[in-house]
């Protein structure tokens, strides 16, 4: 099975030989035929995109269910994604979150950042921003770029956290290094306000010039909020 699964890989990605999506499937197939749980997701992501299948939510959950009741934690991340936006199923944000912490528990970092925005928006648990913050760390850690951007957030706003502007600079430099145009915009932001940073309108600029080549705007009404933040 997992020669199978392997084999399907490499014709998915084309490594080795062209890549052919339904020469992939036929191997992922034969693997799940076996109940083999990385054959099960790969497959099901395939009927999720349509690619060497027909596109088929509904197939693509049942695969990732049965993959996901087998404890494979990326397959329980996308049925946690098929809930949230209840694609091949009804949507369901407490069931989301049932199995998003099951792939977070396990260290798959989107689960982890995804399960924090549940607690930080309070959807289908209690809002709890330490909660929240407790998980955007875990993926932050693993030099997740959304969760980095959020966390400094927490930082910036003192939500589950002390406010701490310099925290709030270091993630949001450690997702701006990562070219995330929303980080460098808020980058941008700290140190034309000296926010946890020396005021320094060139350094500003940098940022802000940086963030304009990944096509993020200048937002004016961001801005405000940090200073309302920083200066309350």
């Amino acid at each position: 099975a997992d020669a199978q699964k392997n084999l399907g890989d490499c014709y998915y990605y084309g490594n080795g030989v062209e890549q052919d999506y339904n020469e992939a499937v036929n191997w992922y197939k034969k693997a799940v035929e076996q109940d083999y749980a990385p054959a099960q997701y790969s497959l099901g992501v395939c009927y999720y995109f349509g690619e060497g299948v027909k596109q088929n939510n509904n197939k693509a959950v049942e695969l990732f269910k049965k993959a996901a009741e087998q404890n494979f934690p990326p397959a329980q991340f996308n049925l946690g994604v098929c809930y949230n936006y209840g694609e091949g199923v009804e949507l369901d944000y407490e069931e989301a979150v049932y199995w998003y912490k099951k792939a977070a528990k396990q260290d798959h970092a989107q689960a982890q950042f995804n399960l924090g925005n549940h607690y930080y928006f309070g959807e289908g648990v209690e809002l709890d921003y330490k909660e929240a913050v407790y998980w955007y760390k875990k993926a932050a850690k693993q030099d997740y770029v959304p969760a980095q951007c959020n966390l400094g957030d927490c930082y910036y706003y003192g939500q589950g956290v002390e406010q701490d502007f310099e925290k709030a600079v270091f993630w949001y430099k450690k997702a701006a290094e990562q070219n995330f145009g929303y980080a460098q915009e808020l980058l941008r932001n700290c140190y034309l306000l000296g926010a946890g940073v020396p005021q320094d309108n060139e350094k500003a600029k940098m940022w802000h010039d940086r963030a304009k080549e990944n096509g993020e705007e200048f937002d004016e009404e961001l801005l405000e909020k940090m200073k309302k933040a920083f200066n309350p």
